[in-house]
């Protein structure tokens, strides 16, 4: 096994940032960050009490005026260097997410590759913040509208990607002219300070991006969420926190986006192509080793298809080589921690007891680390907490159905509406199908979805708004409505 070397994390900063300089948080705050595959703590990281919160909006406050009255080719120019510094830092920004996170160096490198996309994606948009001019119906006045930049921002940040979860709030916001204040989470905070450097290199003024690391995320948030210099919060993260968040936020009425949980059906026809139905599982099931919120998190098998899936499918995730992000050839890292790990475990021992079958995997290997075996279940009753709940882990259970009907209503029976897949040759029931599902995304005979380019957000309770795409730039602008006559 190799070790997590210290010399891989030596450009790393490790305080907070702000107001465009490094300080210190308080010396009882100091995180610990740790390598879930080894279990061994890598290195410290400042943490931020309350004070630091707030000093971090009010550096945000002062720096709003100077950042919003930029040009807009201006601050394009900033993300796009910041585009090219991630990519030329790429290998190290992997190696440093690999080590606080545990994910694949593969997974890492496109997860960089991704992130760093953000920014030039908003280095384009940046110019394209249009309004509008109309006359009145009535003929009385003209209609003149305008976008501006909502104000400071205070964007939460999960574990998972904390690399491209970062870049995809902070890309669109500094594009409207927002200016931000990161919170990301201390499972993972080496990414986001490394992030705050290279906006820093690349032109970003002081106070414009700020980043406060914290154990105390509750308190730290709160706080922020309750300043009325503060007015837009987004957050990705569980539906259970998102909900304390929007009714925090409800105090104030602060403009709120939220990326929240997901429990994504995977559903195969009869007439799919047996092969790429499987390839698109593997993606959509093992992206970062199963913990993302897009991940599938339910198969719906048709009954003429369910035995050659299961089988093809077991394989390949049998197949899959277990071992420390870092090793060479390695294809599934551990989990982020003990908590995420003996979840995992719990869900697939419930479903086994309730009687579904093991196909391959169901077991933690026996090595140090956070680690769990792919695995697959088949005959899972419907109403096995591994069908309910999001699994965020490297577990696929399978459920064969009929009709159509019955996958659709099936895939609709929950109060998660993130993301869906369908494989079938016949486009219009894919494109029926794809209508029916209450998901605020579909990936249609593909295992992916995300792209910068693309409007990514759910229905029902994964949350509100969309991030990437034009539209995760105005979710940073309020629209201002002018009553004019010439």
């Amino acid at each position: 096994m190799i070790e997590a070397q210290p010399d891989l994390l030596a450009g790393v900063p490790r305080q907070l940032f702000i107001g465009g300089r490094w300080v210190d948080g308080a010396a009882d705050d100091r995180i610990e960050v740790t390598d879930p595959s080894t279990e061994s703590v890598v290195a410290t990281v400042a943490g931020g009490a309350v004070d630091d919160g707030l000093a971090a909006v009010a550096a945000a406050q002062d720096a709003l005026p100077g950042w919003a009255r930029t040009p807009s080719r201006e601050r394009g120019e900033i993300l796009r260097r910041a585009f090219e510094l991630m990519t030329e830092r790429s290998d190290e920004l992997a190696r440093v997410c690999v080590i606080e996170n545990g994910k694949t160096l593969a997974d890492a490198r496109a997860e960089v590759a991704y992130a760093a996309e953000f920014f030039r994606w908003y280095a384009e948009e940046a110019v394209r913040l249009h309004g509008s001019i109309q006359t009145a119906p009535g003929g009385t006045n003209k209609i003149l509208t305008m976008r501006q930049p909502i104000g400071v921002a205070v964007l939460v940040t999960p574990w998972n990607f904390p690399l491209a979860m970062a870049t995809r709030k902070i890309g669109p916001a500094l594009a409207a002219g927002c200016t931000i204040v990161l919170k990301p989470a201390s499972e993972t905070p080496l990414s986001a300070l490394a992030i705050a450097q290279i906006l820093a290199e690349a032109g970003a003024p002081a106070g414009t991006v700020n980043v406060v690391c914290s154990k105390r995320s509750g308190a730290v948030v709160g706080a922020m969420v309750d300043d009325p210099r503060v007015r837009k919060l987004s957050f990705t993260g569980s539906t259970e926190v998102g909900r304390v968040l929007l009714a925090r936020a409800a105090q104030t009425v602060v403009n709120c986006s939220m990326e929240l949980g997901g429990n994504a059906p995977f559903v195969v026809f009869n007439d799919a192509d047996l092969d790429a139905a499987v390839t698109g599982a593997m993606i959509a099931k093992m992206r970062n080793g199963g913990e993302a919120c897009t991940a599938a998190n339910r198969f719906y098998v048709q009954a003429g298809v369910v035995d050659d899936f299961s089988e093809a499918f077991a394989a390949r995730m049998k197949a899959l080589r277990i071992g420390s992000g870092l090793e060479p050839d390695v294809d599934l890292g551990p989990l982020v921690n003990a908590e995420s790990r003996d979840k995992v475990a719990s869900l697939v021992a419930g479903a086994v007891a309730v009687g579904a079958e093991l196909r391959t995997g169901g077991g933690r290997p026996d090595r140090r680390g956070y680690f769990y075996e792919p695995t697959v279940l088949t005959g899972v009753p419907v109403d096995a907490p591994v069908l309910r709940e999001e699994i965020f882990g490297p577990v696929a259970p399978i459920v064969s159905f009929r009709t159509e009907q019955e996958a659709v209503a099936a895939a609709n029976d929950t109060e998660f509406g993130l993301v869906s897949y369908v494989y079938t040759s016949d486009l219009a029931r894919g494109l029926r199908v794809s209508e029916a599902l209450d998901t605020g995304m579909v990936g249609l005979n593909r295992g992916v979805v995300s792209d910068p380019a693309a409007p990514f957000g759910g229905t029902k309770q994964s949350g509100l708004g969309r991030e990437g795409g034009h539209e995760g730039m105005l979710e940073y602008t309020e629209e201002k409505y002018v009553a004019t006559d010439w």
